[in-house]
């Protein structure tokens, strides 16, 4: 566990870009009174076994970002402790995270954890200390994770290839669709079980995978070890994939 990292005095459009962050973050951080983001000093860094809620970015900036406010926002929580649905420190400071997230640009923001300060500063870890009239309630950290989209070694610089890699660990959503068809409202008011439906198509005939509903490839219907699968069989042509 680091105990006695300095904090990055990095400059330029990251740490500008950071300092929105940070102060869209302190804008939502569920405290008492109102709170002001400022770049950390050396003394003035989160202890390192206070808890940090962390949430990882991917997109244009991925980047772990971080809130240690469980002392800011305890009165908060305590009064909402006798009310139904009681928050939770990670569900209280999930919409500053959020807000820090979207000054970031597109991208997706992951569920949040609980982790101790002492792993999440490090020595290119930006840190804001989130304060009330000069007083430290809270802090804010940034740190920028080139390594999730930097290309491999042997991979050519550019292209549209190598600027897509910044999504390669965001999840989609596959569809296999074996056939369609249509009919009026009444006759789909009129289903019950045991209703036959014909289909546009004909047994054995490929079944279409779609990516938010986009056709990307065709494949055949097997069963892995109980469960229904695809074997891809053609790539559509124009879908980017392969």
């Amino acid at each position: 566990m680091n105990t006695t990292v300095t904090p990055s005095r990095a400059a330029g459009p990251a740490a500008e870009q950071a300092a929105s962050a940070a102060a869209a973050a302190a804008a939502l951080v569920p405290a008492t009174v109102p709170l002001v983001a400022v770049p950390a000093s050396d003394g003035d860094l989160p202890p390192a076994t206070a808890s940090a809620q962390v949430a990882s970015f991917v997109g244009a900036t991925s980047a772990e970002l971080a809130l240690v406010a469980d002392a800011a926002i305890s009165e908060a929580l305590a009064a909402d402790a006798g009310a139904a649905g009681a928050l939770s420190p990670a569900d209280a400071l999930r919409p500053a995270l959020e807000a820090a997230a979207q000054t970031l640009g597109a991208g997706l923001l992951e569920d949040s954890r609980t982790e101790v300060a002492g792993d999440v500063v490090a020595e290119d870890t930006l840190v804001f200390a989130l304060q009330h009239e000069g007083t430290t309630l809270a802090w804010f950290t940034l740190r920028a994770r080139g390594e999730r989209v930097a290309p491999p070694a042997a991979a050519p610089a550019g292209g549209a290839r190598a600027s897509m890699r910044m999504l390669y660990d965001v999840e989609m959503t596959l569809t296999a669709e074996i056939g369609r068809t249509r009919l009026p409202v009444r006759h789909v008011l009129d289903l019950v079980p045991g209703s036959l439906l014909e289909l546009d198509r004909t047994a054995g005939s490929p079944a279409d995978v779609m990516v938010n509903g986009r056709l990307v490839a065709r494949g055949e219907v097997v069963v892995v070890d109980e469960s229904y699968g695809i074997r891809i069989t053609e790539i559509v042509p124009g879908s980017d994939v392969g």
